[in-house]
């Protein structure tokens, strides 16, 4: 078994040479089953992905991140900072969610569902296919001098990679600020709003760096989740696998000939072709075992299946399969490590479906003010206080008051005529409790307050009232 004996290709990376220069990956275009079915989940998830700021369900957007305000939506559910721990806990399941299933399935996430890969593979990709031809004439033209040909092809491939990363810089922003803040820069001009426009500017240039020149180095050399596989992988993980026991059997690999018994001179099931290793995104040579530059993107399946029956040999050469699987036959299981993440993956979804549920849409904060203690006010005690109220629903709130629970008091706002928040809002500011001494037990009492709407209870929050340690 050659590719088993080998390990020095895991002493550099394939896109670098002995002299540390760069090596250009001239991917051939792919074709078969598995990247038919990846062009459909791609473009389902670009549809997503474009539409999802411009969605809006009850007046909140489906999904948003305005880091600059603190204000996120997810799943059309807002967020602002007093709910970030649950915001936190979106992430940290999504985590377990990809480790899960990099545990079982190993780098699916990579071939089929990362932003990176579908931007890459079928969209910036694809426009070099149409544009430049295929591996072997994009190779012919980076050798050829410039001409008019070349100048023609470059630009029209350039132009096109600037005109998509704008419009992918345009969606991001629509992320960060909001589809409707979007839309109203647009319609006043750049130069009304300079520097959301230079952002723009900045946020197109990452992009056409990274999908223009960057492209595959992204996935080997800046994404921390290819190193994670020698920590999540294990014999049981099914990955996109060549099968080296069929492939190599007693002799190894040798060129087809169809002259001869194949299976009775030992030869194994692999021509060494390489047509794996020109279809590779990556340049990799997925003969060699797994490596952290295998994104999992099926492309060495379909052209694999594509020679094997084209020489009238067994398909699944190289296939979705576990190391157990191919070394021993060993049908897959549902191990204890496969079984914990999941545990723990339901737990924690349980845990924010339910905080979702309680999640209150006003909150209301009140505080004493610092450095105050309290006023003598005749018999009563009167201590003075700062409030806010978070509006997280889509509709104003008016004829706010405020009512203490469980103990006989005046509450006092000061200087605001009618207490009231706005959709999406905030309000501030000062008030005085005052509470007859006899009825305070202590130096130090926890105040109940409920907050309404008119006469309609909509949150309760609680304070602490001083008063002296002991009455005359």
């Amino acid at each position: 078994m050659s590719s088993k004996l080998d390990e020095s290709f895991r002493d550099t990376i394939g896109t670098v040479d002995k002299e540390g220069h760069r090596k250009y990956v001239y991917p051939k275009k792919p074709s078969g089953k598995f990247y038919d079915y990846r062009k459909w989940v791609s473009y389902f998830l670009l549809i997503i992905l474009i539409v999802n700021p411009f969605i809006k369900i009850n007046g909140n957007q489906f999904m948003m991140f305005n880091v600059l305000e603190r204000r996120f939506n997810i799943f059309s559910f807002p967020f602002w900072p007093q709910d970030f721990y649950i915001f936190v806990l979106f992430m940290v399941i999504g985590v377990v969610f990809v480790i899960l299933f990099t545990v079982i399935f190993g780098r699916i996430f990579c071939g089929w569902i990362c932003p990176q890969t579908i931007f890459m593979e079928m969209v910036f990709r694809r426009i070099e296919y149409w544009i430049e031809g295929d591996r072997g004439a994009q190779i012919r033209l980076e050798k050829q001098e410039w001409n008019g040909g070349k100048i023609r092809k470059k630009t029209l491939k350039w132009f096109a990679f600037l005109f998509i990363s704008f419009l992918i810089a345009n969606v991001f922003l629509a992320y960060l600020v909001g589809s409707d803040e979007l839309f109203r820069m647009v319609e006043d001009g750049p130069l009304v709003h300079s520097s959301s426009f230079i952002s723009l500017l900045i946020f197109t240039s990452v992009f056409y760096f990274v999908f223009a020149w960057f492209r595959e180095q992204v996935c080997i050399i800046a994404c921390p989740y290819g190193r994670l596989q020698g920590v999540l992988l294990d014999k049981k993980s099914i990955n996109v696998a060549y099968d080296f026991v069929r492939g190599e059997k007693e002799v190894g690999r040798a060129k087809f000939n169809k002259q001869e018994d194949r299976a009775a001179s030992g030869k194994g099931d692999c021509i060494d072709c390489k047509q794996c290793v020109h279809v590779c995104p990556t340049g990799i040579d997925i003969r060699n075992g797994v490596q952290l530059e295998c994104i999992n993107c099926t492309a060495c399946i379909d052209e694999c299946d594509t020679i094997m029956k084209s020489v009238g040999l067994p398909l699944g050469l190289i296939r979705y399969a576990s190391e157990d699987e191919i070394e021993t036959k060993a049908k897959f299981k549902f191990t204890a490590r496969m079984k914990g993440y999941t545990a723990i993956l339901v737990i924690l979804v349980g845990v924010l479906t339910g905080l979702l549920f309680l999640r209150s849409e006003v909150e209301a904060t009140i505080l004493r003010l610092p450095g105050q203690l309290f006023q003598h006010k005749g018999e009563n005690i009167s201590n003075i206080y700062t409030f806010k109220i978070i509006n997280k629903t889509n509709h104003d709130i008016k004829d706010m008051n405020f009512r203490l629970v469980g103990i006989k008091g005046t509450l006092k706002v000061v200087g605001v005529q009618e207490l009231k928040v706005p959709k999406h809002g905030m309000s501030s500011g000062t008030m005085f409790i005052e509470i007859n001494k006899f009825l305070l037990e202590s130096d130090r009492t926890n105040l109940e307050i409920d907050l309404y709407e008119g006469n309609k209870k909509i949150e309760t929050t609680h304070t602490s009232f001083l008063s002296p340690r002991s009455f005359d």
